[in-house]
């Protein structure tokens, strides 16, 4: 496990590879056939997923905030990251697959993103995150790990995994949020029916106890969803908003708010309601992250 700042390399831009998009098929497809339980496609997200999945960001409030990547891949989403964040923000980029995050590392368009953005890597598992954190350079971020972060970005391929897994993933994602912080992350579409054909009941089972949760975990915290047609295959965003309250799950898996935090629970609700109403300002522009995340209607799962 390693944990690194990705610096600024205006004189070597030139990557080994001659170009990004190519290079980034070409690896996911190898690391995909190589570990497809931990990369859980064939190809990396689309311009239409990618744009959905940094909503957050791009409607946000008018000051530095701190976002954490995990399952960045080949950097995809990392690099329209960089692109939209501004001087005083900070990316934290979790990947665990060890070529992928080379590939990162090497990334021009991360070392030419615009000055004072701040940018670290940890080469681990979201779990790990708290141990994977040697102390902090002189130099690096100042803010004392671990932190929380105003949004995340998940990447990571949900229905590979166990239940539990998931829930634990989840869990995390709210401690490490800020209070009313928000996240995004992904499914393809069809994906139930496929792995029931072709996987034999047992998996087909652990798929649709993974789908339970998310669906669970949507009803409790979403604010929006959209679907990105055009991905290979498509696939849906989602939106979520964290309470301010401390949440606990319950034993069938479902949120349940712990009784000395029922007022603040309570508050945190009023107070997204009062946000999704609002507008968020942001470059001349005003709008909110759950206006941004609608548009196609849903489909059955």
């Amino acid at each position: 496990m390693t944990n690194e700042r990705l610096h600024h390399r205006p004189e070597s831009l030139s990557p080994r590879y001659s170009s990004p998009t190519g290079g980034d098929h070409l690896l996911f497809l190898a690391e995909a056939l190589r570990t497809f339980h931990d990369t859980g496609a064939l190809a990396p997200s689309g311009p239409e997923l990618v744009n959905a999945l940094v909503v957050p960001v791009t409607s946000r409030p008018n000051r530095p905030i701190s976002v954490l990547e995990v399952g960045a891949g080949t950097g995809v989403v990392t690099r329209r990251l960089a692109q939209v964040l501004r001087p005083g923000d900070r990316l934290h980029v979790v990947e665990a697959n060890p070529r992928f995050a080379d590939r990162l590392r090497e990334d021009p368009v991360l070392a030419a993103r615009r000055p004072g953005v701040g940018l670290r890597l940890s080469a681990c598992r979201v779990e790990e995150l708290p141990e994977c954190h040697p102390p902090t350079p002189e130099g690096a971020w100042t803010d004392e790990f671990p932190e929380r972060y105003d949004v995340i970005v998940s990447g990571l391929p949900f229905t590979n995994f166990e239940p539990a897994q998931v829930r634990d993933i989840l869990d995390l994602y709210l401690r490490l949020l800020v209070p009313g912080g928000e996240l995004t992350y992904f499914g393809y579409l069809g994906t139930t029916t496929a792995r029931t054909l072709t996987s034999g009941p047992r998996r087909g089972a652990r798929h649709r106890a993974v789908v339970r949760l998310l669906r669970r975990f949507e009803e409790a915290y979403g604010l929006g969803e959209r679907t990105a047609w055009r991905n290979v295959p498509p696939a849906r965003a989602y939106l979520l908003r964290s309470p301010g309250g401390r949440e606990a799950w319950g034993s069938a898996g479902s949120p349940a708010v712990e009784p000395a935090d029922t007022a603040t629970a309570a508050d945190a609700a009023k107070a997204r309601d009062r946000d999704a109403a609002g507008a968020i300002s942001t470059r001349g522009t005003k709008t909110t992250s759950a206006e941004s995340m609608s548009g196609a209607a849903p489909v059955a799962r």
